[in-house]
């Protein structure tokens, strides 16, 4: 059991902290990295065609940026009064009094007037407002962009910077002119043409590009540098993963739209369209971590996993004795198992009584294996210690002594059984040694004709 918990921890410091965990490293995680992006394609409505200018937003070519897939318009508003939609809450009316004018609801398009108008159609009636008419969903059109989309190209660099290490790398090979202009995004082939079609990204996230269009969505662009910088740099390379950011299993909060508006100058008269914009937003998110060979964590490290095996040790009370094993597995085996006093028995060494010859005393014990350092301890402090009682000239005459609890002896005298020490100081003095693995303590006193307490 002792040499099988050796081999458990041996196992888990070389494959877990010093190959897996790489222990033997300085490492750092969190680089200094910039995004740059930049989206190209045409597609067409049933009414125009769409280029880069109108479906990506922001144009600026950042980190986070969404690509319209499909659009609900809201054509010529302009300023003046109108039916509230029925898609206010409370904006439906059957008379005046229904309407408080003045009143503005933060869900609605604009002021009401106080008065109850009919619907846009339908024999329903709302109040009426001051907002930019006609009001959303009252004469909106709704329009795909996905016929194309799926073919949208999407070209990500990145750069990263490890400050500890003075470490720096791109995702984009600088050695051929124009090598972004022919290549696409192939693991194997092409790992630093970073181009990738909206659709591959959509299909390796594992969603339906048709549904995600319709919708909306968040897409997740993980790109991860894990760098041995102990290797060459050719080593560090990126890994790219995809995987849908927003709870599609959640119908309230799936989904990504947002609003924006078009506005048009004519004839004096302002104007704009009003856009619900549903699109793909892509997130790109990056990770890494670079080590170094260093010292330090492997100095750390290797002490950490002798200490745990519990290497050979020197007890400091016997230079000459060495303590082995491990306190965790001496705990098993003198609690848990079955045998634990036999393994009691067989690990500490026995104290002899009274009458032993020397042979038998300088025999380690029933094993052979070497006094523990505490035992030793107790043993050395007591050779120093005598009973203040203890009798001048030994046994009383005529009396003979009987082993005592501790390998001593006991006198009965007139009146009184007091016991012995074989460690007293005033009859015998221990000698603490060790003689080859056993330990022992031998007692000596030419005074007592009953020879010497031994262990």
């Amino acid at each position: 059991m002792y040499r099988g918990v050796q081999l458990l921890i041996l196992l888990y410091f070389i494959w877990y902290v010093f190959i897996i965990q790489k222990g033997y490293q300085e490492s750092e995680t969190g680089p200094e990295s910039s995004v740059l992006t930049k989206v190209k394609g045409v597609t067409r409505s049933h009414s125009k065609v769409w280029d880069v200018e109108e479906y990506v937003k922001p144009a600026e070519g950042g980190s986070v940026f969404s690509i319209l897939t499909r659009v609900e318009v809201t054509h010529s508003q302009t300023l003046e009064r109108c039916p509230e939609s029925l898609e206010v809450p409370h904006a439906a009316c059957s008379s005046d009094s229904d309407c408080v004018a003045g009143e503005m609801d933060m869900l609605g398009n604009g002021e009401r007037t106080g008065r109850c108008v009919p619907y846009y159609s339908g024999p329903g009636k709302t109040c009426e407002v001051t907002a930019w008419c006609p009001v959303e969903d009252g004469r909106t059109v709704s329009e795909s962009l996905g016929k194309m989309a799926a073919q949208f190209t999407i070209l990500i660099k990145n750069n990263i910077h490890f400050p500890r290490f003075g470490f720096s790398k791109g995702n984009v090979k600088g050695e051929k002119s124009g090598y972004l202009k022919g290549c696409t995004f192939n693991e194997t082939s092409d790992l630093y043409c970073p181009i990738f079609r909206l659709g591959s990204i959509v299909e390796q996230a594992g969603e339906n590009f048709t549904a995600l269009a319709e919708r909306g969505g968040v897409i997740g662009v993980i790109i991860n540098w894990n760098c041995n910088l102990d290797l060459p740099d050719s080593a560090c390379n990126p890994s790219y993963s995809f995987r849908r950011l927003d709870p599609k299993s959640i119908q309230v909060s799936s989904g990504y739209n947002y609003r924006f508006a078009k506005y048009y100058n004519g004839n004096g008269t302002n104007t704009r369209s009003l856009i619900k914009a549903y699109g793909i937003r892509i997130d790109v998110i990056v990770h890494g971590q670079a080590g170094k060979f260093s010292l330090i964590p492997t100095i750390i490290n290797l002490a950490t996993a002798l200490t745990s095996v519990g290497v050979v040790s020197m007890c400091p009370l016997c230079p000459g004795c060495l303590a082995q094993g491990s306190f965790l597995c001496d705990w098993i085996l003198l609690t848990f198992l079955n045998k634990n006093n036999a393994y009691s028995a067989r690990k500490f060494d026995q104290m002899q009584p009274l009458g032993t010859s020397r042979a038998s005393a300088q025999r380690p014990g029933r094993m052979g294996s070497p006094c523990p350092c505490w035992l030793r301890a107790f043993l050395a402090g007591a050779g120093h210690r005598s009973l203040p009682d203890e009798p001048p000239h030994g046994p009383s005459p005529g009396r003979s002594p009987r082993p005592g609890p501790w390998g001593g002896a006991v006198e009965r005298g007139p009146g009184t059984t007091r016991p012995i020490s074989p460690l007293s100081g005033q009859d015998r003095t221990p000698a603490p040694g060790c003689s080859g693995n056993a330990c022992t303590t031998q007692a000596s006193s030419p005074a007592n004709p009953q020879g010497p307490g031994q262990l």
